[in-house]
This record gives C-alpha cells, structure tokens and sequence, in this order.
C-alpha cells in the first residue's frame, strides 16, 4: 500500500476526522471545494510560486512523467542541485507488519553550503506545537524520507508561513509522522466506517459534511443533540448510546450526570448539563419544541441589529473586520447602515471610525437601544478594535454597554429539534426566507478577497454589493428569529396564566 503526505492533511484538515480517510480511500464522491477554499488554493499557490522566485534557479522532477520522479529526484540530490521544486522523495517501510511505501512531495530542498533545507511554503500564520500540527507531521516527515534517500540527515526542516516568516520544524527521527501514518493505515484497512461524530463546526468546510449529517440526522444520532460534545458523542456511542432515543431509554438525569467522558487525559462527569442534554434529546426525538421560560427581551420600541463581517487571524494578520452592519427594527425603523473597510493600507482604521460615527448617528437619534446580535463575536471584536485604535467620544463603550446577545436568551427561552443553535440553522426553522442562493460566512470572505485582489473598481463595487446583501439579510434573520422569540414569550405568558 502507498501512504503519502497528504494523507496526514487529509486526517486532520479542515478538522482532525478519521472517517474522512476512510471515504476517501473507498472513493465515495465528496462535494466539489467551495469558492472560499478554491481561493486559498490559488493564494496558497500565489505564495508558494513568490517563494519560488526568490530563490533564483531550479530543477522539477514534477515535469517529467510520474514514474520517473523520484528517480529524478535522488539524481537532483546527487548532483546537489541548488533548489529542487516539487521534488518527489520515496521509501519502504513497514508499518504495522504490513508493508508499505510512503511518498512525500516536499515544496522545496535547497542547498545551503553543507545540506539540504527541506521547506514547505503555507498560508498559515503560525505552525508549531499548538497549531497545524499536520505541517510539522509531514515536514518530519520528508526528513525521514531525504535521510533514506541521501543518507544523510537534512541540515533542517523548515516551514515558509504565511507572514512570510521561516519557522523551524524539529526532526524527531520520523517517530511521530510515522506514527500518524500507522493510524492512517489502520482507518485504510477498515471493513466499515468508524465511528466519527458530526459537529456543526467540526464538518463545516469538509467535502463529506452532507453524506455524513444526512445520515447523522436520519439516524438521530446521539452526536446531533444539543450540548453533546464530541467526547462524550464518542462514549456514548462506545457504550452502545448511538441514538437520541437511545440515550432517553439508556439514561436517567441521575445516571448521566454521572457517565464519565474522556477530558483532556483523564475523565470527567457530564455533571449539570445531563439535564439540559436529556431535554435535547426529547425534542429531537418528538420533533417538537419546547418552550422553558419567556425570553428576557428588555423593552424597547426600537433595536438595532448588528452583525459583523470578518476575515480569521490565520488569513489576515489583524483578525479583520471588513463589514460592520447595522439596522434599526421596530417603531422607527431605520435604512440599512453597512460599514466597509477601506481597501488602502490604512482601512481597517478608517473602517472602525466610520463604523463608530454611523453608531454615534444611531444612539444620537435613538437613545441608548439595544444592539441585538446572535454569540459573542461582536462583543470580542469590539474589544479589540477599542485596544487596536481606541474608542471615539466613548461611543464604542456605549455600544458595549447596549449589547444584547439573542443566543443565550433563546436557548434559555425555548429547547429546539434542531442539532445547532447557529443562526443560520435557527432561523431556517422560523421560516426566513433569503434571497440569494449562496451566502455564509465562508462564501463572504471569499467575495472579499476576491474584491481585495482585483483592480476592476467595476468588480469590486459588485462583488462588495453582494456581500452588504448577505449582510443586510443577516440582520433581517435576526430580526425575523427575535420576532419569533418575543412571539414565544407571549405564549409561554398566556400559558402561565392559564394554568390554575
């Protein structure tokens, strides 16, 4: 059997999953990569290829026909060849009794006076113990791979990120890459699938998130009741709880509360959330909603909603918001007010004082009213503007102030049949309605870099009216789930009336 590189990728991007290495291996389709991820394929080639061109002359094996590759490669080595682009390095092995060949196509070997460097180039920021784990595993092991095929050990691995640092990979003698191969093997060999439990975010970005959640859901999975995690998914399922229903008939709040799940590198009790878990489980199973108490909606004949668009830190070295969308709902409503970074060096600091004058306009005229948004991302980032470029006349600090965060509230107001409480999920289920076929977070950040990257101001301007479309119907699904949520209240009032 043939193992490479790239299925240590495959185990654990875009998260750790055995089961992806199973599909794969047994040629099940997965669905094409979106625009979000075909654009970090470009950037990441862009970057790789920039690497490329400061290192002045080369040689590629990749040129020449597939088998004739690593030939070609070793002959590179020999004849120490300055820079080796997409050379292809090959060793047997055994693995688990079993043998197996194992290639590695590392980005380059450079010659460095008395060695080769092996290095790879990323978009990612940062690679070491903590994160992309995955990129040191394959740079050790194209170590392991270089020290069978020259004899001698690389002078060092090394990984290009994509700040353009150079960070240093310890080689540890192929030990653990080797090690993370064997597992591969193992998941290869599988007569049937492994267990793997879905997570909303867990499988999002990976090609097989629908062949997995359409059976997660058919099934009813323990894995898709809410406040279920992935470890305790895992012992339940190992203990023979595979289902929502099995858990209701397995389980009492008692029993639950004390099943220990793996914790770091002990066990835990599920402890207080049995309860909660239970009712999830309930609701799933009947497919019916719950009403627990009203909402706690402070009053107010007006609220903004307020949603954010922004890029990750792994893509964008100040974690950077781009959108700051906002509009007032309710007795006064308001247009829709989108805040755009600037696209010059200094855009992210204009974007942020734009955004506090428009929310200055919005209290000026309407007092302190509360800025409903859905989890804490807002919050956080708030935050980090006031300490990357400080508050304006303190009206970040108000808007801090009148926060009002409609996620906890409705997951204290009302248990739902439902695997996620993402807004997407939720308001799906209120009946909102978009009008554009793609959106997401994922397909924003795409039309953004696409607008970053193009000089067509024509382009731009639609590529960015797009995603204030996506943004202003964000708004709109908040209003419409709040709505619904103030619906709720109503009801559970009149039934607390009701009853004698």
């Amino acid at each position: 059997m043939r193992l490479t590189a790239s299925d240590i990728i495959s185990l654990n991007r875009p998260t750790p999953c055995d089961l992806r290495i199973y599909l794969r291996e047994h040629k099940i389709s997965e669905a094409e990569p979106s625009a979000f991820e075909k654009i970090l394929q470009t950037l990441g080639q862009r970057h790789e290829e920039e690497h490329l061109a400061s290192l002045g002359a080369y040689e590629d094996p990749s040129l020449v026909p597939p088998d004739e590759r690593v030939q070609r490669t070793s002959e590179a080595i020999a004849n120490r060849a300055s820079v080796i682009y997409q050379g292809e390095l090959a060793r047997d092995t055994v693995l688990n009794g079993i043998p197996v060949t194992l290639i590695g196509r590392p980005d380059f070997l450079i010659w460095d006076t008395d060695g080769y460097l092996i290095c790879d180039s990323k978009l990612s920021r940062q690679v070491d113990e903590d994160h992309h784990i995955e990129i040191a595993l394959q740079l050790q092991l194209y170590g392991w791979l270089f020290e069978g095929t020259a004899g001698v050990l690389a002078k060092r691995l090394e990984v290009h990120t994509g700040k353009g640092d150079i960070v240093d990979v310890p080689y540890d003698g192929g030990f653990a890459a080797l090690g993370e191969l064997a597992k591969i093997l193992e998941l290869k060999r599988l007569g049937a699938e492994p267990y793997e439990p879905v997570g909303w975010t867990k499988c999002g970005g990976c090609g097989y998130h629908e062949h997995c959640w359409q059976k997660a859901e058919a099934n009813q999975d323990v894995a898709i009741v809410m406040d279920v995690d992935q470890g305790l998914a895992r012992a339940l399922n190992a203990s023979g709880t595979r289902t929502a229903a099995d858990l209701l008939a397995n389980f009492d709040v008692n029993t639950l509360s004390g099943f220990k799940r793996p914790r770091g590198k002990g066990e835990q009790k599920v402890g207080k959330r049995a309860e909660k878990i239970l009712l999830y489980a309930e609701v799933l199973c009947r497919g019916q909603e719950r009403i627990l108490a009203p909402p706690v909606i402070p009053a107010s004949d007006n609220y903004v909603m307020f949603d954010l668009e922004g890029m990750p830190p792994q893509l964008d070295d100040l974690d950077k918001i781009y959108l700051w969308g906002m509009q007032v709902y309710g007795m006064r409503p308001s247009p829709f007010l989108g805040v755009t970074a600037a696209f010059g060096a200094d855009g992210d600091r204009e974007g942020w004082f734009d955004f506090l004058r428009a929310a200055k306009k919005i209290l000026d005229e309407y007092g302190d009213i509360p800025f409903v948004h859905w989890h804490h991302y807002e919050k956080t980032h708030i935050k980090k503007y006031i300490d990357r470029y400080g508050d304006l006349d303190a009206v970040a600090d108000r808007v801090l102030r009148n926060l009002l965060d409609l996620l906890p509230i409705t997951k204290d107001a009302v248990a739902l049949p439902l695997p996620s409480y993402s807004l997407k999920v939720v308001e799906e289920y209120v009946g909102f309605k978009r009008t554009q076929e793609e959106y997401g977070g994922a397909w924003s950040m795409a039309q953004f870099i696409l607008a970053t990257e193009t000089n067509d101001e024509a382009e731009r301007n639609r590529l960015m009216a797009k995603i204030l479309t996506y943004n202003e119907e964000d708004l709109a699904a908040t209003w419409a789930v709040f709505e619904w949520l103030r619906g709720k209240g109503a009801s559970a009032q009149a039934n607390t009336t009701a009853t004698p």
